[in-house]
């Protein structure tokens, strides 16, 4: 769930307690400035700095978040520290909705807002589908995505917005065949699911989005219990469908779509804005000079479009780097700002496409490091490449610094990005 998302929900569940106070209160305003500072950016650099940077702390304290002290992580090793410790920070979501004063219905499911024994259990049910030796079968229909795309550009008349065009129908259609959707179904999977990234409509859009696109996932798995296909959700339901319910199941495959596509997107239009101007590595790409999975990993790090992991509370007090941490604390650690620490190397706020790159963390760390990175990585190093050879003379059609980047979002994107591809 986007943290706007989960905004909007927490919104709606305060107004149903208060008698609708409120109505028309944007959710982003839930969240204190020194907590949103986090999820802001100035062009590609965010607005948060890394640890030693300025004077910056790697653990600082900000506002109180819903009467909760609230710290902000942003060292590489203090964040690492933090994830890495499941027996000392809860995801559990009901502890974020508990400060809200209200109560909190049915937990949104997924992997994200569970803790053991729940997250080993369904993490579990997952884990086999998302090997890289089960996720090969897919290598080809990315293939194929990717030209039936590249077709479809190459048709277009003038400037290409390469976000509507390229950057979301790829994953979209991925998932789809990862999950086991429909053909049929398929156009109306795809605007369902990135009809709940848009927050033009305020936290009712998101929550209504939310709301549809988790009816038809229910359905979808209601129609697979009669009828399993071969994606993912049919395996499920063949291999596990006694262990887990409909609505689990739904919100298991809410998890992966919402771990997989806006994500891959914002990294497909982000990574492609960085590559346009860099000439050098576009050719050297293009022409196999070097392999795309040095850079890849380096924009990954670079751009690390998931800016803050899950929200955390404290199950105990602990120390971590000097600092005390009381139980009970909710504790947001940037990962955009961790993965611009200095241990990264000179220039670690600068795209170095030859960099060598330790263990980033763009995909988060510990149990709940991101169980779809793999495909992620597939989908990146195929699509980069085959985008540079179909257009070489693709340029951008805006100048860089008129990019439409969100403004506040939990993953970092463009709302557009205009090309020429001759």
């Amino acid at each position: 769930m986007p943290l706007l998302s989960l905004l909007a929900r927490l919104h709606a569940l305060r107004m149903r307690a208060t008698g609708g106070r409120g109505a028309g209160f944007p959710a982003a305003a839930l969240l204190p400035d020194s907590i949103s500072d986090a999820l802001r950016r100035e062009g590609l650099d965010p607005v948060v700095g890394a640890a030693g940077e300025g004077g910056s702390e790697p653990i600082v304290s900000v506002a109180k978040w819903f009467g909760v002290n609230a710290w902000l992580v942003t060292g590489r090793d203090e964040v690492k520290a933090v994830l890495s410790q499941a027996d000392a920070f809860s995801n559990d979501f009901s502890r974020l909705v508990e400060q809200a004063g209200v109560d909190a219905g049915r937990n949104p499911g997924g992997l994200g807002f569970t803790d053991p024994p729940d997250h080993t259990r369904l993490r579990r049910l997952l884990t086999p589908e998302f090997t890289l030796r089960r996720l090969v079968r897919l290598a080809p229909v990315i293939d194929e995505i990717i030209e039936t795309r590249l077709d479809a550009m190459a048709g277009a008349a003038g400037p290409v917005d390469l976000v509507q065009s390229f950057a979301l129908p790829l994953p979209a259609l991925t998932l789809c065949e990862l999950l086991g959707v429909p053909h049929a179904g398929r156009a109306e999977f795809q605007k369902l699911s990135m009809a709940r990234f848009d927050a033009s409509d305020g936290p009712d859009g998101i929550l209504g989005a939310t709301s549809s696109s988790m009816t038809e996932l229910v359905e979808l798995v209601r129609q697979q219990r009669v009828s399993p296909g071969n994606g993912l959700i049919g395996m499920l339901v063949r291999e596990h469908g006694d262990e887990i319910d409909d609505r689990e199941l739904a919100g298991l495959v809410d998890g992966v779509l919402i771990g997989g596509l806006e994500t891959t997107a914002s990294m497909l239009a982000l990574g492609t804005l960085i590559l346009l101007q860099d000439p050098e590595t576009c050719r050297r790409i293009r022409d196999g000079q070097i392999s795309v999975d040095g850079p890849v990993e380096e924009l990954l790090r670079y751009l690390s479009v998931v800016q803050v992991a899950f929200p955390r509370f404290a199950r105990r007090h602990i120390v971590i780097s000097g600092v005390r941490i009381a139980r009970g604390d909710l504790v947001l650690c940037s990962l955009s700002a961790a993965n611009r620490d200095g241990s990264y190397g000179p220039g670690a706020g600068e795209f170095d496409p030859a960099r060598h790159v330790p263990a980033h963390l763009a995909f988060g760390h510990g149990i709940h490091r991101c169980i779809g990175a793999e495909l992620a990585r597939m989908e990146l190093r195929a699509a980069y490449p085959a985008l540079l050879r179909r257009f070489p003379a693709m340029r951008l059609a805006i100048e860089p610094e008129e990019a439409a980047f969100r403004e506040l979002s939990i993953v970092y994107g463009l709302r557009s990005l205009p090309v020429f591809l001759t």
